[in-house]
């Protein structure tokens, strides 16, 4: 795998004269991009006893090697840091200088952050000379390439690879050889599993063999350190009392390279979150359900003590993965952190100088969403005139360039005139609501090409709704109103005009973010929770009157969940004659949309083919891509994505 820009970036740091460290986390491919180098004199500090590591790096500095490269690999431990730099302080006492030939050190440690908190004789890697460089993932095509290299031909097994190596090639390495060996793709858990077991054998090196300054042992164990990494993996973050292994087992998980400290606890980094939760999901089940609806409880518990707006919202974004909803999860959550393309994102609010990003972005959610750009450009005009560049918040990839945004208004006096023509008929009730409430904020787009930056602009959505107290949504996306009727937002309908000229009028939702009622609203969308156990809120596909089910929107809601019999349990469509469990919802809705996908009438068949591309493929589809798939135009695409939901909701058995 080619990694040409970071390999020229490498020998530019070497020849420049400090030593070079090459960090990343597990996998990313630091070694092997480290030896493309004329690399004279490699010493490996994987498995060694502390003081053998120090004096392995420090026979390679005294030997020279006609002063070509050193590489010292795999210094992933902070005992195998505080060695190298014990030998470096030595070479340099005895030298009056530093080291007189090119040294690599490769590693999955910050070592300026291992620096901080240990010192040799005063000289930490903080205060030393160092250059630092970090491996990021590779794209999906790259991966790609590389499993399909490796021998791996069926596109669904191509599919998952790619999906749970998250742009690691270690994890595609894995992935492609866990297919080979004969473990199915359907079976994504297994797959996991398989996974997983090189990977916590690979995190084992981490804790030095035992010896001066060592130790093998901390926090239990290596059978409950990786017990305790699928539990941590399971609820995304955890304290002390959730992980409930006591202060020695917390200490040693947080000293893994895969582990970091966030707000509410430590947290596994992503792509690896996601392989060992799978791993645990399928290999107790049980368990796995049991350990997130306690989690979800304790979250809950904190919501309904914690006076801290900011930290209120990062219990909410617990809450909301917590709950284990395919369509949060998929929207919300992907398997990543950051992407090969931007790195990782940084979210803010818009400066004055970045008014013509806004306008670059702004037109690519239009030509995204099949709108008119020209109207699409006035209505962006209007925002900007009634809040300014503040009226949006941007992401921003490793370099500060705008790649991402969301039009995010506060609602008040001033910005009203660039709400109302979103909201049209449902303006005055709900601009005088919110003011009513002290403020709030109100949505018209969301925006970044990326997935993974456009998750976090999601999830930052939310968090400055919690803060704000209420948010208010106008959408023409069906991918956003699918996401809305998920998150139990109360929807108004949609306005009286095709305002972006894309053949859909603009929903409208809201949604009340009162610190006093976050807890209910978690409990409706955590594990067990569903329309039985609402206050005041719709079952899914309701339309705001009691007691009438939007038929059609009930359909797609059980699509879109039809691999989760726990959502479809929730379904208002379990009421109809021959419906009445989860598994009979969806077999008839698997025979429904194949029954639709074969019928004579073209229109029909072009539905159903539809239909089965966007919720029936098994993998994780935008319409924009459902509608490549089927060689359609967006327009004609949602036209017979309607007629297809339409006609299901006709089908359905019996009255309700």
């Amino acid at each position: 795998m080619e990694r040409t820009e970071e390999l020229a970036a490498l020998r530019a740091a070497l020849e420049a004269g400090p030593p070079v460290h090459l960090g990343g986390v597990l996998g990313s491919g630091k070694s092997r991009l480290a030896r493309q180098l004329p690399v004279a004199d490699a010493v490996d500090l994987a498995g060694l006893r502390v003081g053998e590591a120090g004096s392995r790096v420090r026979a390679a500095l005294a030997a020279g090697s006609g002063g070509g490269l050193l590489l010292v690999d795999s210094v992933d431990a902070p005992e195998q840091a505080e060695a190298v730099a014990a030998a470096l302080e030595d070479l340099r006492a005895g030298t009056g200088g530093g080291p007189c030939r090119p040294v690599l050190l490769v590693g999955r440690l910050p070592l300026r952050a291992v620096g901080v908190v240990v010192a040799v004789d005063g000289a930490g890697w903080a205060e030393r000379s160092l250059t630092s460089m970090t491996l990021g993932p590779v794209g999906a095509r790259a991966v790609e390439t590389q499993v399909r290299a490796s021998g791996v031909e069926d596109p669904e097994a191509v599919a998952l690879a790619v999906r749970l190596a998250g742009g690691n090639p270690l994890l595609a390495q894995l992935a492609a050889r866990t297919l080979l060996a004969g473990t199915p793709a359907d079976a994504p858990g297994a797959v996991a599993d398989a996974m997983t077991e090189e990977v916590l054998l690979r995190l084992d090196r981490e804790r030095p063999a035992a010896g001066s300054g060592g130790g093998s042992g901390g926090g239990g164990g290596s059978g409950r350190r990786r017990h305790a990494l699928r539990l941590l993996a399971t609820v995304r973050a955890g304290d002390e009392r959730l992980l409930s292994g006591g202060p020695d087992l917390f200490s040693a998980l947080a000293g893994l390279s895969l582990v970091r400290r966030e707000r509410l606890g430590l947290a596994v980094r992503e792509p690896f979150r996601t392989l060992f939760e799978l791993a645990y999901q399928w290999r107790r089940p049980q368990h796995h359900e049991g350990l997130r609806a306690r989690a979800a409880d304790y979250r809950r518990a904190l919501l309904t003590e914690r006076r801290d707006p900011q930290e209120r919202a990062r219990l909410v974004e617990q809450g909301l993965f917590l709950s284990g909803d395919p369509t949060l999860r998929g929207s919300l959550f992907p398997p990543a952190e950051e992407s090969a393309a931007i790195g990782p994102a940084s979210i803010g609010p818009a400066r004055a100088g970045e008014t013509e990003d806004i306008g670059r972005l702004m037109r690519g959610w239009a030509v995204r969403g099949g709108f008119d750009v020209r109207r699409c450009e006035r209505i962006t005009g209007r925002w900007l005139d009634a809040a300014g560049p503040a009226a949006f918040r941007l992401a921003r990839d490793r370099d500060g360039r705008p790649v991402g945004l969301a039009a995010l208004l506060p609602v008040a006096q001033g910005t009203q005139a660039g709400i109302e023509p979103l909201l049209q008929q449902h303006a005055t009730g709900l601009l005088d609501g919110a003011r009513d409430r002290s403020g709030g904020l109100f949505l018209g787009a969301a925006y970044a090409a990326d997935p993974v930056a456009h998750a976090q602009i999601l999830r930052d959505i939310l968090g400055q709704a919690v803060l704000a107290g209420h948010l208010v949504v106008s959408t023409a996306s069906p991918d956003y109103q699918t996401l809305l009727r998920a998150l139990s937002f109360r929807p108004h309908g949609g306005i009286r005009d095709d305002v972006y000229r894309c053949g859909r009028r603009p929903e409208v939702y809201s949604h009340d973010f009162n610190p006093d009622g976050l807890p209910a609203w978690m409990r409706t969308l955590g594990p067990g929770g569903g329309p039985a156990g609402r206050v005041g809120a719709e079952a899914p596909g309701a339309v705001g009157v009691p007691g009438v089910v939007d038929v059609p929107g009930a359909v797609a809601w059980a699509l879109a969940r039809i691999r989760d019999p726990r959502a479809l349990a929730r379904s208002p469509l379990l009421a109809r004659p021959g419906l009445g469990t989860a598994q009979a919802l969806r077999d008839w809705l698997d025979n429904a949309v194949l029954e639709l996908a074969l019928a004579d009438a073209p229109a029909d068949a072009e539905a159903g083919a539809i239909l089965r591309a966007y919720y029936l493929s098994g993998r994780p589809r935008t319409h924009h891509q459902a509608a490549r798939e089927v060689h359609v135009s967006r327009a004609t695409y949602f036209r017979r994505l309607r007629r297809g939901l339409g006609l299901l909701g006709e089908r359905l058995p019996g009255d309700v």
